[in-house]
This record gives C-alpha cells, structure tokens and sequence, in this order.
C-alpha cells in the first residue's frame, strides 16, 4: 500500500507588540493546528514581531515545511473586518520600534527586488466566500510600512524566486474584544469569528482557480 504524503498550509501569527498582552493573530492562527482542508494539514507557526528575524524565521518555515499555500496573518487595530491584502511594497517605514527596539524609516525590505508585489491569493474570492459565511471582510490596498508588510512582502519575493507555484498571501485582522476593551472605542471581532475566517480563506485559496471579477477597489 503506497502511503500519501501529507501536504502541507503554512499559517503564521505574530507574537504580541506594542505592549499587548497578546496577538490575535497567534491567537486565531494556532487554534487551526493540525485541521485538514482539502488534503493538506495546517501548520501553525509564530513569527517575531522583529524587521529581519521575521523573514528569516518565514524562510526557514517554508523550506522546512515546503507547503502548497503560505497565509501570513497579523493585527490590524482599528479595522474592522478582515483584510484581505492585495499588495505588499518594499519599503519599511517603522511608526514604532520592533520588539528588538529597531526602527528602520524609507528603507528597502529587498535592495534589488522590485517595487512591488501582490498577492497570489483569489482575494475577492475569498472576500466573497468570507461575505457569504457572515463573517465581515473586505478587500484591503495596503498592508502598513510595519512589520505585517515586511513580511508579507519577504513571503511574495521568496515564492516569487524560489516557489512560483506556491500562492501566498496576507490577512490582517481586527483586536478581539478583550484589547478592544482596552481601547475604547475600536472595533473588534471575536475570536471565533475570526478563526472561522480563516477557515474559509483556506479553502478558497485551495479550491479557488481563478479569482472573482467583481469591484473591490477604493476611492480613497
């Protein structure tokens, strides 16, 4: 009997900054340890909140593990559904140090890498598979200059130069109610909600061949 080898979904969380008590991104991302989707199995995996250490950790992860589907995830306070990012830009622009006290200002994540990169993800696919499990999501044009965007910008050039086939991507999420609480007046999402998000941003990345064509585009 010639046994399957097991394919494997890279997803990554972040651990707390800024003086959090936690991340939910590690929080929600954990919690899909181990779950099987259309014949790969979740690896769940933190990364450091840290300019550098954080893609040399990713690397590591995906040779490692050589998944088929590479979702990064991390903490957005003040938005308000999931964000589906579509473009990562190669510069860091830090607001606040890292959790290594480093705060690099209009620097190039990949000195010879090009401006840009978006995602592989079907992203209004999943936006309209998230929509329509009642979970709220959106499509988002900008994933910050901090370390969410040094990652998944990193996560797109790695793939981009070494696993074309590969499709990544990167999904920000609100505060849980517990820092929400902490921070009157931002919007949050339960945990819950958040995990069953993921859940069906997975299954849409594997399943979805071609992304959606419907508007997803801002004004602003």
């Amino acid at each position: 009997m010639i046994q399957q080898i097991q394919q494997n979904i890279l997803l990554t969380g972040f651990e707390p900054f800024e003086q959090e008590p936690l991340n939910p991104s590690w929080e929600a991302v954990r919690a899909l340890d181990g779950w099987s989707c259309q014949g790969a199995r979740v690896a769940a995996r933190q990364l450091p909140c840290v300019f550098g250490s954080a893609l040399q950790v990713l690397d590591q992860l995906i040779a490692e593990l050589k998944p088929v589907l590479v979702i990064c995830v991390g903490q957005a306070g003040g938005r308000s559904q999931l964000s589906v990012e579509r473009v990562a830009i190669n510069v860091d622009d830090a607001r606040i140090a890292d959790n290594a006290g480093c705060q690099p200002i209009d620097q190039p994540i990949c000195s010879d890498g090009p401006a840009a990169y978006f995602s592989t993800l079907p992203i209004k696919g999943v936006v309209k598979a998230m929509r329509a499990a009642g979970i709220p999501a959106e499509v988002s044009q900008t994933a910050g200059t901090f370390v969410c965007n040094h990652v998944f910008y990193g996560l797109m050039h790695q793939l981009a130069t070494h696993a074309p086939e590969v499709r990544g991507g990167f999904i920000h999420i609100p505060y849980i109610p517990s820092q929400a609480a902490r921070h009157p007046g931002q919007p949050s999402l339960a945990l819950e909600t958040v995990i069953g998000g993921l859940r069906v941003a997975l299954q849409s990345a594997l399943t979805l061949q071609q992304d959606v064509i419907e508007g997803g585009g801002q004004l602003h």
